[in-house]
């Protein structure tokens, strides 16, 4: 929560906010969050116009998570901006109960929906750790960006395996 009391009911007023915060937790995706606790970097400018309180800010933070393709730990950093009016409790409507409308309370903002709606906006649907990440061979497991010429026999036809056993046993003629 967010005091904006400082800035007054007075349209046209500014102030420039610059805090760190612990992260909420299960900020992001799946495979891919910021961890719990962990510093978020806020720049913000409150500005008062006649409904309410007007939030532009960017933050940053860290992330961990996974590669999709081969599970690797990817550690990277997120950076997200946002914008959101905080309505005054007199300039509410009943309209604005039927929309997801932003509410001042007693003069004091929650930031948290709108930060963890800009992280999850922002982070890949499937992470990767390189853009040309190859993966795991589907068949063992194993990464292929380590072993760039792994590769299998070709697998035999269950229907000629039976064969395959008779070619193996009989000695080369010649």
């Amino acid at each position: 929560m967010l005091d904006t009391r400082e800035l007054g009911r007075r349209p046209g007023s500014q102030r420039e906010v610059t805090l760190s915060v612990p992260a909420p937790a299960d900020l992001g995706i799946d495979v891919l969050t910021v961890p719990e606790g962990s510093p978020v970097d806020i720049d913000l400018r409150l500005e008062a116009v006649m409904e309410g309180v007007l939030v532009t800010g960017t933050a940053r933070a860290g992330l961990d998570g996974e590669c999709a393709r081969c599970l690797e730990e990817i550690h990277d950093d997120v950076e997200v901006t946002f914008q959101e009016l905080y309505v005054y409790a007199e300039h509410q409507t009943s309209h604005d109960e039927d929309d997801e409308v932003s509410r001042l309370e007693d003069d004091l903002l929650d930031l948290e929906p709108q930060l963890r709606d800009a992280v999850v906006l922002k982070l890949p649907f499937q992470p990767l750790c390189t853009e040309d990440c190859p993966g795991l061979c589907p068949d063992c497991g194993a990464r292929l960006a380590e072993d760039p010429d792994h590769g299998h026999d070709e697998p035999i036809d269950p229907r000629w395996a039976g064969l395959a056993a008779l070619a193996q046993d009989e000695p080369d003629e010649k």
